[in-house]
């Protein structure tokens, strides 16, 4: 059990989730899963907060709506992963990327594009979100977890 200033972190978590957690890890996985991409709106500076927190990424606001996005954005930057990490050696090769969505947060994902071919000039171009994959992880990931997977719009 961990404890943060004399407190277990499961208990400030669940303190947490009870009072501020519009969206939850497993709801945006489960989203990722059904195709649609989530977000958080803020009331207060109209941005959208983009993985799960419970408070806004731009003005530190609690009060956040869950907000569907487009799964739409621009590649922003990429890496093409040969040499794999534990846990991920049934992976390879793959690439994982980042992608400013057209709501404007950015999102950590997967590029389905043929690895061979993945060049810089990959870099601005648009792309949308076509599915999901789940990667089993490592001993310190915590487990399964899953990713937005994006696709070049030629």
């Amino acid at each position: 059990m961990v404890k943060m200033a004399g407190r277990a972190q499961e208990e400030i978590e669940k303190e947490l989730a009870k009072e501020y957690t519009v969206l939850t890890y497993a709801d945006y996985e489960a989203g990722i899963k059904e195709g649609k991409l989530l977000g958080l709106q803020c009331a207060s500076c109209d941005k959208i907060t983009c993985h799960p927190m419970p408070v806004c990424q731009w003005c530190g606001s609690r009060t956040l709506e869950r907000t569907e996005l487009s799964g739409e954005g621009e590649l922003e930057t990429f890496t093409v992963i040969r040499v794999p990490s534990e846990g991920f050696e049934d992976d390879t090769p793959y690439i994982p990327c980042l992608v400013k969505t057209k709501e404007g947060p950015s999102v950590v994902g997967r590029l389905d594009y043929d690895t061979e071919r993945a060049t810089q000039d990959l870099l601005g171009k648009r792309v949308k979100m076509g599915g999901a994959y789940t990667y089993k992880g490592d001993k310190f990931s915590g487990g399964p977890r899953t990713c937005p997977v994006f696709g070049v719009i030629e």
